[in-house]
């Protein structure tokens, strides 16, 4: 596995792996926070891993460079077998086109399908998070169908609704909280992937995948009540690696 670690300013350091966006070397990336977690080292304030490096934050009153190096380095170039460790898979659920979805039509049209077509497509598969930015909780998904690539809009929104289901180009997501944004909106989530609120803010974790659920209006109404009550618990399973 080619490694590199570099120091970032005088508190992080970065650890890059190949530079190339793949499952893979995602997966490895996946394993080496989980293993890093696992030590419970010292001084590590943030781990922050991105499509195929992680930033590691540290306090360098409390541990060195030079320690924090050694120790890192000595987990990275471990024997890491991805397929050991199994996927969470999250059962997002989604009600698509209409006011959820007002751009699902433009979609269908710009593939050439039908929207029944379009949500089948987008629901047929498990997405691998392969990093969260932009907002908090924002997904940045892997493996969008090719058929359902889509521009974004020419100009932006000024407002996109919370839990709201889009595709940029290759790329589908959901929007954690209110913001502008220039994707194609096809549906919507009633689940807060980001809530300041709970224990754990963000809902997932990069190296999870998502599967979307398409639902119906009356179940979005159902489940958004659950949501606002806290009574509603997002279905996971798991898949291997």
């Amino acid at each position: 596995m080619k490694l590199r670690i570099l120091p970032e300013g005088d508190a992080a350091l970065l650890v890059q792996l190949e530079q190339e966006i793949r499952p893979d070397i995602n997966a490895r990336l996946a394993a080496l926070v989980k293993l890093i977690r696992q030590q419970q080292i010292e001084g590590i304030v943030d781990l922050i891993p991105t499509y195929c490096a992680l930033l590691v934050q540290y306090n360098p009153l409390v541990v060195s460079y030079d320690t924090l190096y050694q120790r890192i380095s000595s987990i990275a170039r471990m024997d890491i077998r991805t397929d050991e460790w199994h996927r969470t898979i999250w059962e997002i659920p989604v009600c698509y086109g209409g006011d959820f979805g007002p751009d699902l039509p433009a979609i269908a049209k710009h593939a050439g399908l039908s929207e029944q077509e379009v949500v089948r497509i987008h629901s047929g598969r498990d997405y691998l998070i392969y990093m969260l930015g932009f907002l908090p909780g924002f997904t940045y998904l892997g493996g969008l169908d090719e058929r359902i690539h889509t521009p974004r809009l020419g100009t932006p929104r000024k407002r996109i609704p919370a839990g709201s289901v889009g595709i940029g180009g290759s790329q589908t997501g959901i929007y954690p909280m209110d913001s502008p944004g220039g994707w194609q909106l096809m549906g919507m989530t009633p689940v807060k992937t980001y809530d300041p609120e709970r224990q754990n803010p963000i809902l997932v974790e990069a190296g999870d995948y998502i599967r979307f659920v398409p639902i119906s209006e009356e179940e979005f109404r159902e489940i958004r009540a659950a949501v606002e009550a806290g009574a509603y618990r997002v279905t996971t399973r798991k898949g291997e690696k």
